[in-house]
């Protein structure tokens, strides 16, 4: 009698203990679910300042195309991104497309002058930080999570509950974004 006492008190213990690691690791996948959503609302409001920058750099530089290409294209990658890496990409790219523009603008004094310019300067700068920011918040829950999900005892419970490492926010060449950006006329 007194082992059935026993082994029900273990397995009751046991199936509190689920309860309490599936729960922890539901909270912790949430705040990486909310994370990652901040870093596309933030990635969006860069996009959406692109057009405006893109018009007024023109009036000025228009035969900077390519760069302009660039910067286009980098946009449109990161509408379209789906997911971590697709949008680390993406991120990649604009961060290097916009150093480009960026460089050129450097070459007109007229446009570094130009209030609209500096505004959505400032503004870009804004954003970027805002970036920046969300991605350490999301890169420190996918931590958080990931650490629940490979410490043992958790390690032997995880796979039967479903739950699957989650992917960090990374710069995937830093050297490019590191290096400076060479302008040719």
């Amino acid at each position: 009698m007194e082992v059935i006492f026993i082994v029900l008190g273990l397995v009751v213990i046991l199936g509190l203990w689920l309860i309490l690691l599936y729960n922890g690791l539901m909270r912790s996948k949430l705040r990486v679910d909310e994370a990652w959503s901040d870093i596309t609302v933030q990635l969006k409001r860069r996009a959406d300042l692109i057009p405006n920058l893109l018009s007024t750099v023109k009036g000025y530089a228009k035969h900077e195309k390519e760069i302009f290409e660039k910067v286009s294209n980098a946009r449109t990658a990161m509408i379209n991104a789906e997911g971590v890496e697709d949008s680390a990409k993406a991120e990649n790219m604009m961060s290097g497309a916009l150093k480009s523009l960026f460089a050129v603008a450097e070459a007109y004094p007229d446009l570094k002058a130009n209030q609209n310019f500096q505004a959505m300067q400032d503004e870009l700068v804004d954003s970027e930080d805002k970036v920046q920011a969300s991605r350490r918040f999301y890169n420190a829950n996918v931590r958080e999570f990931n650490t629940k999900i490979h410490v043992f005892p958790n390690t032997l419970f995880v796979s039967m509950l479903k739950f699957t490492p989650a992917t960090f926010f990374e710069v995937e060449d830093r050297e490019a974004i590191e290096k400076p950006v060479e302008v040719k006329f």
